[in-house]
């Protein structure tokens, strides 16, 4: 994460950019955006995504994902095996996880509705 935070601190400093005008464009306080910078809370995925966005530079510039860095698989002959056994496990892992965050995403979203029902009892 601190080299997330250092790329987008430098692209920043490249292009001439102040807190200010980050945290106005973020939509942010220009506090919460330095405790961003100093690493001091976390960074969402769409603050990063935003944050790519007003900086002008790809995401994958800001994750330090180089193109020598991106592994393509092919399907051929002199590809290595996997066994049946070692995909299923991937598989299971993967799912597991989603489950976990579609569980959380939902939750997420009982949360809103409470919240907009409560809302909607006070301005009535």
């Amino acid at each position: 994460m601190e080299m997330i935070i250092e790329n987008i601190k430098r692209i920043r400093k490249q292009k001439g950019y102040s807190h200010e005008y980050i945290a106005h464009e973020l939509d942010i306080s220009q506090v919460a955006y330095s405790k961003l910078e100093k690493n001091d809370t976390k960074l969402t995925v769409e603050r990063l995504y935003k944050l790519a966005e007003i900086l002008e530079t790809p995401v994958t510039e800001l994750l330090d994902v180089k193109a020598n860095n991106i592994f393509h698989q092919n399907n051929n002959d002199k590809g290595t095996f996997i066994g049946n056994q070692e995909v299923e496990n991937l598989y299971q892992e993967n799912k597991e996880q989603n489950q976990k965050i579609i569980e959380l995403y939902e939750a997420r979203l009982q949360d809103k509705d409470r919240l907009i029902a409560r809302l909607e009892a006070l301005v009535k």
